[in-house]
């Protein structure tokens, strides 16, 4: 299926690695042009390639509003044009609430709120001026069914969901489309560095095997970042021009709630 992606210009942050970079190469295989950033530049270099007539990379901070300009520029004057905004950049605090700092809570709020709101802002004008323009939050299952071990982290992923709604009622009469994808356990680099951490005594596939059931997967096994890139591909294109304000879940079916 042609999901009308290609010559289309996108902003992708946090895509050096992960779900962030499973989408980058996605898009970019979709014909798409892309702003890219992540902290590490090096490596965000290494993973997409030099910068040319479809990519700009670019070494920022989400959470400084002047770097996030940068890119932005860099994008209007590479590509001259934005069709959407793919926010990624983020983590998580495994820590209960007794053992969480005031610091802590500030900066998970601040990180989950503040790196959308910043390259909301940014972008506005270039996604007014599309006639698709689409905003993508990557968000966690957390924020509707909060994790004890990580208090901090579901409370600022709950919040981020209610801003995405707010947004998405806001933008909408703009012709600006803002939804959310909600994930569960995803095989990234923080799972295989857990199992590494512990020992290894189970090979990776039996170890994440125990986990997703632990953590009652029904489908029995984590994620995979090429999974989750496709929803939010899916969300950015016009073909999802009647979908805003609404939340796709991708973990496996360990969501309880209905």
């Amino acid at each position: 299926m042609d999901l009308g992606l290609r010559e289309r210009a996108y902003l992708v942050t946090g895509a050096s690695s992960g779900v962030g970079l499973a989408t980058a190469r996605l898009l970019l295989d979709e014909g798409c042009s892309l702003a890219v950033c992540a902290r590490d530049g090096d490596r965000l270099a290494r993973e997409l390639g030099p910068d040319g007539d479809r990519l700009v990379t670019t070494a920022a901070d989400v959470l400084d509003p002047e770097a996030v300009a940068r890119l932005t520029d860099a994008a209007r004057r590479r590509f001259g044009r934005l069709d959407g905004v793919v926010n990624n950049a983020g983590g998580s605090l495994m820590a209960p609430w007794p053992d969480t700092t005031r610091t802590q809570w500030r900066e998970e709020l601040e990180l989950k709120l503040f790196s959308v709101l910043n390259t909301v802002e940014a972008t506005l004008p270039l996604l007014s001026a599309s006639d698709a323009g689409a905003v993508v939050n990557v968000n966690a299952i957390l924020a509707r069914q909060p994790e004890p071990r990580l208090a901090a982290t579901s409370a600022a992923r709950a919040a981020l969901l209610n801003l995405t709604r707010t947004l998405a009622d806001d933008l909408g009469p703009r012709g600006i489309r803002v939804n959310s994808v909600c994930l569960g356990l995803i095989d990234t680099g923080q799972w295989r560095r857990r199992h590494e951490a512990e020992g290894g005594a189970l090979d990776y596939t039996r170890w994440s095997a125990r986990l997703a059931a632990d953590r009652g997967i029904p489908l029995g096994r984590l994620g995979t970042a090429e999974e989750v890139a496709f929803p939010i591909a899916s969300l950015l294109s016009p073909r999802s021009a009647y979908i805003t304000g609404a939340t796709v879940d991708v973990g496996g079916g360990v969501g309880r709630y209905v």
